[in-house]
């Protein structure tokens, strides 16, 4: 957890400081949508996760794709970016409309396209500095983490208690993304 902070806190000043080195801001709503998105989320609970311990699984998400003393400052946009579009992946399943109330789905599924939308000017910005960034590109790990998400859900059958934990697994994600707004 200590380590996503350290990238979080780098996206908040690259994001939404003045004068960031990424010239990026994003819109006051990025936050909102952000917050409500997380709510949405867990108004999307079903069922208990008391019931699903045996379906439980550690998912094991990248540290190192969003360490911040590991990212490059100008890939730090794009790991938020690539998660928020694997998240809406998930659930863009034709599985998931039948797991899931679907008005508060499509709510989410609008949260997150709002989200992608804020991101992309700063993403376009980041493709020139993303050259010269050195070493191993953070995104494969979080695509990697949601094929893993995607083929648990397949192996168990897209039951109720794997969308429990997959919400549950995401959930966890967004708080933690959210956590140095909240500073």
């Amino acid at each position: 957890m200590a380590l996503m902070l350290s990238l979080l806190s780098a996206l908040v000043v690259f994001s939404y400081g003045h004068g960031g080195s990424l010239g990026c801001n994003l819109t006051v709503n990025h936050d909102l949508v952000s917050r409500e998105n997380f709510l949405l989320l867990d108004q999307m609970r079903r069922i208990s996760p008391s019931l699903c311990l045996d379906d439980r699984k550690d998912f094991r998400f990248p540290q190192q794709a969003v360490n911040g003393s590991q990212v490059q400052k100008t890939q730090a946009i794009s790991v938020l970016y690539e998660m928020l579009g694997q998240t809406s992946r998930v659930f863009l399943t034709e599985q998931s409309s039948a797991a899931w109330n679907t008005t508060l789905l499509d709510k989410l599924l609008t949260g997150l396209h709002r989200q992608l939308e804020d991101l992309e000017p700063c993403l376009v910005q980041e493709v020139g500095q993303e050259e010269s960034a050195a070493g191993k590109d953070p995104t494969a790990d979080v695509k990697r983490y949601f094929l893993g998400i995607r083929l648990y859900l397949k192996q168990k059958k897209y039951s109720d208690c794997a969308w429990e934990v997959v919400r549950e697994e995401i959930m966890k994600i967004m708080r933690s993304f959210s956590l140095p707004t909240n500073l």
